[in-house]
C-alpha cells in the first residue's frame, strides 16, 4: 500500500510526502522550493548541518497528521494539499475509507523508533539454566545443622562396621556353617568375612551354634578366632565357648579352682556358672559359687538367683541354698530383677522362710520398681500358707488399688483366701470375674466354690456349679454327689 503525508517545518510551509514502496521501507522526500502566489521561485532557506545530517531521526509530535492519498500531478501551483479535508479520492475519484486498523498500523510506525542491539538480529539464546529452588521438591528447607540420627551415622559408616555386629550377619554366618558337611572346617565359610569382623564379633555366632546343638562346631570357630590377632584375645569369645562347652557337658574344668578363679576374668567365670546351672551340673556351679565366696570374689546377683531356683526344686538341696542367701543378705548393692526376686521368694516359701520373704518384699517396695500380678500372688500365697489370712488382704487391697490385671494363679489363690476366710460374697464375686475375664477354673476351683456354697446351704447354686464343672470335662467325686442327693 502507498501513502503519503504531509508535514509543516519551520515556519515555510513544506510540502513533503511519505511512500511506503515495500512493507517495512518507507521513503520520505520534500520540495526544495517554495511557490508563491505570483509565480516566483523563492531560494529555501539552508537547514543547518545538525539538522540536514541527524543522528537519530526526530520524534514526532504527539498530534499525528491525517493520513490520505497525494497526487502530485493533479496539484496546481499556488495549491496545497488540503489538510483538514476528512475524505480521500482514489484515481477513478472514488472516496476511499481508511480502516480503523488500518490507520492504527500506520501510524504506529512514527510513534518512536525501536531500540534494536548491534549484532546479528536473529541469533538462537541458549536455554536459561534451571534454578534450584523451581527443581528442588517442595518442603521445608533442611536445617544447616547436622542431625545425628541413628540412621544418618550408620549410612556414613562403613561396611565392616556395619556388618561387625549385625545380628542377622552373624547369625546368618552360624546357619551356614551348620550347613556345612562334617568333614569341611569352619574357614571356607569364616575367611571371605574375616576382614569384616571385629573383636567380639565371633560371640554371637558361637552362642547360635550353641543353641542348634553343635557346641564342637562353637570350638572350631573359637580355635579359628585364635589364629587371627584382630580377633584374639577377647574376654567375649573366650566366655561364649566356656558357655556353650559347660551348657553341653563337654567342658573340662581344671582340679586347681583356685586358680582358675584368680585368672580367670569375671564374664568367663559367670559363663562358667551359667553354662553348668543351664546344663544341669549344679554340683559344678555350688563349687565355683562356694569358691568364689571363699575367695570374696563378686559375681552377678542374677547367678547366685538362677541356682538358688534350680537348688530349690530339689529339696534334699535346701541346705545347700541358705549360704546363698546368705551371701546375697550381706550385700550393700543388692541388684535383682523382678524376675529373680519372685524366684527366690517362691524358694523360700517351700522352705518355711517367710522372714526372708517379708524382707525381700519390703527391699523391692524401696527398689522404687511397682510389684507386678506375679510378685503379689506369690506374696498372697506366702501368708496364706503361714496361716496369716488378714495380713494376705492387706496385698489384695494394695493389689486393687494399683489396678493389676489378674490371671488364673491370681483368681486361684484368692479363691482359696477368701475361702479360708469364709468371705462368700468374695468368692462368688470373684468367681464371677474369673468368668468374665475368658478363663475357665481349673478342678480345685470348682471344688473350693462348691464347698463354700454347700456350707451355707444354697443347694441349687451347689448344682449349678456342679453341672458347670461336669460340661468342663470334670467328674465330681461320690461325697459330693452324697451331699447333693
Amino acid at each position: 500500500m502507498e501513502c503519503s503525508f504531509c508535514s509543516l517545518l519551520s515556519h515555510t510551509p513544506l510540502y513533503s510526502s511519505v511512500t511506503r514502496f515495500s512493507p517495512g521501507k518507507v521513503c520520505a522526500w520534500g520540495s526544495g522550493r517554495r511557490k508563491t502566489g505570483h509565480g516566483k521561485k523563492v531560494q529555501q532557506q539552508q537547514l543547518p548541518k545538525n539538522l540536514r545530517l541527524r543522528r537519530r531521526t526526530e520524534t514526532l509530535p504527539d498530534s499525528f497528521p491525517v493520513l490520505h492519498r497525494v497526487e502530485e500531478t493533479n496539484l496546481e501551483e499556488g495549491q496545497s494539499p488540503d489538510l483538514d479535508s476528512g475524505s480521500n479520492f482514489s484515481d477513478d475519484g472514488e472516496t476511499l475509507v481508511w480502516e480503523p486498523d488500518e490507520i492504527e498500523a500506520i501510524s504506529s510506525l512514527f510513534r518512536g523508533r525501536i531500540p534494536q542491539k548491534p549484532g546479528k538480529l536473529n541469533r538462537e539464546r541458549p536455554l536459561p539454566l534451571p534454578l534450584p529452588h523451581k527443581i528442588r521438591p517442595l518442603g521445608f528447607p533442611t536445617s544447616k545443622k547436622l542431625v545425628r540420627t541413628l540412621i544418618s551415622r550408620s549410612l556414613r559408616q562403613p561396611l565392616c562396621n556395619l556388618l561387625y555386629k549385625n545380628p542377622e550377619f552373624l547369625i546368618k554366618l552360624a546357619r551356614e556353617i551348620r550347613s556345612l558337611p562334617p568333614e569341611s572346617n569352619v574357614s571356607a565359610v569364616l575367611n571371605q568375612w574375616s576382614h569384616y569382623l571385629r573383636k567380639g564379633s565371633l560371640s554371637l555366632t558361637i552362642k547360635e551354634l550353641g543353641d542348634m546343638g553343635l557346641p564342637n562346631r562353637a570350638l572350631h570357630v573359637f580355635s579359628w578366632a585364635q589364629e587371627h590377632p584382630h580377633l584374639f584375645p577377647d574376654d567375649r569369645i573366650l566366655a561364649s565357648t566356656i558357655g556353650v562347652l559347660a551348657a553341653a557337658n563337654e567342658l573340662k574344668m581344671p582340679f586347681d579352682l583356685d586358680k582358675f578363679v584368680t585368672l580367670s576374668s569375671r564374664s568367663v567365670y559367670e559363663a562358667a556358672v551359667k553354662g553348668s546351672i543351664r546344663g544341669g551340673n549344679l554340683g559344678l556351679a555350688w563349687r565355683l559359687l562356694s569358691t568364689a565366696i571363699e575367695g570374696k570374689r563378686t559375681l552377678d546377683s542374677s547367678v547366685y538367683a538362677k541356682l538358688i531356683l534350680e537348688l530349690g526344686k530339689n529339696p534334699d538341696k535346701h541346705e545347700l541354698v541358705l549360704p546363698l542367701l546368705e551371701e546375697l543378705s550381706n550385700r550393700d548393692d543388692l541388684k535383682l530383677t523382678q524376675q529373680d526376686c519372685t524366684a527366690i521368694i517362691k524358694v523360700c516359701i517351700r522352705m518355711g522362710k517367710f522372714d526372708i520373704v517379708e524382707a525381700l518384699y519390703d527391699w523391692f517396695k524401696h527398689s522404687g520398681i511397682p510389684p507386678s500380678v506375679v510378685m503379689y500372688t506369690t506374696l498372697i500365697h506366702s501368708r496364706y500358707t503361714e496361716g496369716r489370712y488378714r495380713e494376705a488382704m492387706t496385698i489384695v487391697w494394695e493389689m486393687e488399688a494399683s489396678n493389676c490385671l489378674l490371671d488364673l494363679p491370681a483368681y486361684r489363690v484368692l479363691i482359696k483366701l477368701f475361702v479360708a476366710l469364709n468371705d462368700l460374697s468374695r468368692v462368688s464375686r470373684y468367681y464371677s470375674k474369673l468368668g468374665e475375664c475368658g478363663f475357665s477354673p481349673t478342678w480345685d476351683i470348682y471344688r473350693s466354690v462348691i464347698g463354700m456354697y454347700m456350707d451355707s446351704g444354697r443347694v441349687a447354686k451347689c448344682r449349678q456349679i456342679c453341672r458347670e464343672a461336669e460340661m468342663a470335662g470334670f467328674k465330681l467325686d461320690k461325697h459330693m454327689k452324697e451331699q447333693l442327693l
